[in-house]
Parts: C-alpha cells; structure tokens; sequence
C-alpha cells in the first residue's frame, strides 16, 4: 500500500509536528508533502524521509513569515501532486487537507481544529494580530475568499479525525461533517528519581508555548504584576516584544526564551502550578505538565476540559481575564493534588496509546466501502 503524509507547513516545531512524526512511525517510508519546510527549524525530525515542497518555498520570507502568504496557500496546497498512492493522511490546521488526492485513494484528515482565523472568533483574532492599520483592511477581503475555499475543501477528505471533541463540534459547525476523536500523542515519560531531587530554589508558577495573541499569556502577565509570586515564562514567538512590555517593570517576572527539552522538564517538575490561559484546540503542554506531577491551572474551555479534572489534577477559572487569573491563584492550595495520581491521569494521552488508535481506525476505514459523511 503506498501511503503519504501531508502537513500544512514545516517552519516550526509543536504539537502538530509531533503528531505527523507519530504518523511518520506507523508509516516509516511515506514521504511528506507541504507547502514549506524550514529544515533548521525542524532539526533531524524530518531528516529520514522525502519532503516535497510547494511553489512557496522558493517565496522571499516564507520561512520566517508565512503568514505573508494566505492567498496564495490555496494554490500551492492544490499544486502539490498526490497521484499514485492509496492512502494519504494529511495533519491539518488549514490547509493540508484541501490537497486533491486520485479517486481511488483513501484521504483521512487528522483535524487540528478548522482554519482558525478563517472561523472561529475571526474578528478577535483580527484585531488581536498587531498589523499595520492599511493590512489589517485588506485583510477581511482575503479572509472572504480563504473560507469560500476552505469550505469548499472540506468536502475533500473522506474521512475526518479530530484531536478532541471540541474540534469535533467545530468540524461538525463549519464544515458539516462528521469525525472520529483520537486525541494527540503527548511525552509523558515520567520525571527520574534524580530529576525529582532537583528542587528549585524558590517557588514559582509556568507558562510555556508559543507567544501568540489567543494565548492569552498578557493576561497572567497582568495578575502577577500584583502578585508576590515568581512566574517563569518559557517560549517564543510574534507576541514576545508585547509580552516583555508588559512585564518590564515586575521583578516577580522572568522570561527564559525558547528552552532545550531537558530544561523544559526540569521546569515543569519544580513548578507549584502550571498556568494555561489559553483556549486550545487540544492543548498538548497542560498533559506534559500533569506527567510531570505538577497541578494545572486553565481557563474552562477548549481541550483543557477533556483533559484536565478539576479538584484532581488541577483547576479551572471561568474568564479569560487578569481578574479571573487572580482569582484562581488565591484558591489554588498546591498541598490538595497527589502528584502520582495526576502523572497517572496523564498516561492516558502517551503515542502508544495515540498509534494504536490510529492504526486501528485505519484498519477499519480500509475495509469500508463507504466513507463518513
């Protein structure tokens, strides 16, 4: 059986990636298709297999800004050549899965969430993204355009998989179709007896991600500027010259940069609580923390529901606001979680348990006539 994986874009390493490489594993000789592919940011991750590349590769700033490039993406996702092979499973937050397969072939999406700014809350991810007053009126008339053929490409895969339920309902909302929930693959290799002995010096909280606008990392920033509490901040990314704004004057604050995986872990080991503002698709980092021992502390919504249990492996506030961040640092008491029960909880979301899923699903859809509608 020949077998492909397609990706939106290889220009950064996340969750997504590590759910194409857990991909990658079931399927050791299929190559990967994407629009661009940034091998230094990718390190060896990709190195095994082809990858073939769209027209945007070749683009001035598609690696370090492909942001730049919406209308095109299109074009360049339909461009990508997909003939010959039986079955292409494509990873997809945008694009990937509008790419056109044979009619013979069997296209399965696993479904990050749909296009985010195309969709869900489009006018707050609008005005939150700090474009130059001139671009951000051109966009909505790009945005038009984009959900016509993000629509319309929806129809394309055969089959859909989701990463939790509250993509489910998204797929099931904007595109009208049905999907299967695998939640994503997550490191949960539990910390060592030595990594355990290695206290910190203090005590502090951690954020850690991306430092993107829907992050919502400014407004813990803003309830720790009040506090005593330490807040160590681990990531990088386009929010960072704001964030760094934003905590200029709080000596409780400390912004560590993008960090090796070793010291990350160490990190999230020595923490009184992990800290996730966010309202994720999925959200892989809370279930890292949990296998670390260490309680979270989440906004209610997104996939923090489904993986986090409040009062047991953490706790919840209900607004995505410095206030409300406030309000659940002042009832969070570290002393009430056992710490093996929550690295246990999180076993439940390791690869094995992800590729098993997978690899039985795929063997069910390849003996189906008929696909999901």
């Amino acid at each position: 059986m020949r077998v492909a994986l397609v990706h939106d874009y290889l220009v950064q390493y996340g969750g997504a990636e590590r759910v194409l490489q857990a991909l990658g594993e079931l399927f050791p000789k299929a190559p990967v298709y994407t629009l661009i592919y940034d091998p230094t940011a990718m390190g060896n991750a990709f190195a095994d297999r082809p990858i073939y590349t769209s027209f945007l590769q070749n683009l001035p700033g598609s690696h370090n800004n492909h942001r730049l490039y919406p209308p095109l993406m299109p074009f360049a996702t339909e461009s990508l050549n997909l003939s010959g092979y039986d079955l292409v499973l494509s990873s997809s937050n945008s694009y990937a899965k509008g790419i056109i397969t044979d009619a013979h072939t069997t296209h399965i999406s696993y479904c990050h969430t749909p296009m985010r700014y195309a969709w869900e809350n489009c006018h707050r991810y609008l005005e939150e993204f700090r474009y130059a007053p001139f671009t951000k009126s051109l966009i909505p008339y790009a945005l038009t355009y984009i959900r016509m053929w993000d629509k319309n490409s929806a129809d394309r895969p055969d089959y859909y998989i989701a990463n939790s339920q509250c993509v489910a309902r998204r797929i099931h909302k904007y595109y009208g179709r049905a999907s299967h929930v695998i939640h994503p693959p997550v490191n949960t290799l539990p910390p060592s007896s030595a990594e355990l002995k290695a206290t910190p010096e203090e005590p502090y909280y951690l954020m850690l991600g991306r430092f993107l606008p829907y992050k919502h990392y400014d407004i813990v920033i803003e309830a720790f500027k009040h506090r005593k509490e330490q807040l160590v901040i681990i990531g990088s990314g386009p929010e960072e010259p704001h964030l760094h704004a934003l905590a200029e004057n709080a000596s409780n604050i400390r912004f560590l940069g993008s960090q090796p995986d070793a010291t990350v872990r160490a990190y999230l080991i020595g923490a009184t609580g992990f800290i996730f503002p966010s309202e994720d698709d999925f959200g892989i980092v809370p279930v890292e923390a949990m296998a670390m021992g260490t309680p979270v502390i989440a906004y209610r919504g997104g996939g923090a529901l489904e993986t986090v249990r409040e009062g047991e492996t953490g706790l919840f506030f209900n607004a995505q606001t410095p206030e409300a961040v406030d309000t659940a640092l002042d009832k969070f008491d570290p002393n009430i979680f056992n710490s093996d029960l929550i690295r246990s909880h999180a076993q439940s979301f390791n690869k094995a348990r992800f590729q098993d899923e997978i690899s039985q699903y795929i063997n069910q859809i390849m003996n189906t006539s008929s696909p999901n509608i």
